[in-house]
């Protein structure tokens, strides 16, 4: 009994996970929103995907948090906060550079 709960707890995360995939694609191929609206529904689902990940995937819980959890946990936002950061900066400085 307990394996089928566990695999119920991946195929609901699996179908969360394709869900918030497809909302950002369906919603920048139709157009649905202006530009802005798009880019703080990507975000969105950005931040929820993650949760998401980390809760039915990787099976960390804020509830029940060992050490070990706390350190995972800020080691994403740490590598998060490093890849966004960088992303930003390489496409800033593109853009001032093509500004010419």
């Amino acid at each position: 009994m307990e394996g089928h709960a566990r695999r119920g707890s991946y195929v609901l995360g699996f179908v969360l996970a394709v869900a918030l995939t497809v909302i950002p694609f369906a919603v920048v191929a139709k157009h649905y929103m202006t530009p802005a609206n798009t880019l703080l529904v990507i975000a969105i689902t950005a931040v929820l995907q993650i949760l998401v990940h980390l809760r039915f995937f990787l099976h960390l819980r804020l509830t029940t948090s060992p050490r070990e959890n706390i350190l995972a946990i800020s080691f994403t936002a740490v590598l998060l906060v490093i890849m966004l950061g960088g992303s930003f900066w390489i496409m800033f400085d593109l853009a001032r550079r093509m500004a010419i």
